[in-house]
């Protein structure tokens, strides 16, 4: 929950960051330990510069100075795909064929 309260807060003040940070997963490992998964080395860096005033609000917000913070790297979360317009086209040809007929007709620059 307070991770959700701080990406809120987080994209009104700083987008940049958020869009870097929004895909981290926070879970409880043990009682006295959070796992941090993030998706790239730049990512963390990004939320290096937020993540001390998170951790010491969350500390005494649950009122427990002894939590362990670690870090780990998720490869699956790093699966954002890169959409061009071609793609896009591409995508409406399969549910469309007859774009392709028209595509050689007018050749569309897709680039």
């Amino acid at each position: 929950m307070e991770w959700n309260l701080m990406l809120k807060q987080l994209q009104k003040r700083n987008s940049f960051i958020f869009n870097a940070v929004k895909t981290f997963k926070l879970i409880k490992a043990e009682e006295n330990t959070i796992k941090v998964l993030y998706p790239s080395d730049s990512a963390k860096v990004e939320f290096d510069k937020i993540a001390g005033e998170f951790f010491n609000h969350f500390k005494t917000k649950v009122h427990n100075h002894s939590i362990i913070v670690d870090y780990q790297r998720d490869f699956d979360n790093l699966k954002i795909e890169v959409v061009t317009k071609k793609k896009i086209f591409e995508k409406f040809i399969e549910k469309n064929p007859l774009l392709k007929d028209l595509d050689d007709l007018m050749k569309f620059d897709l680039t």
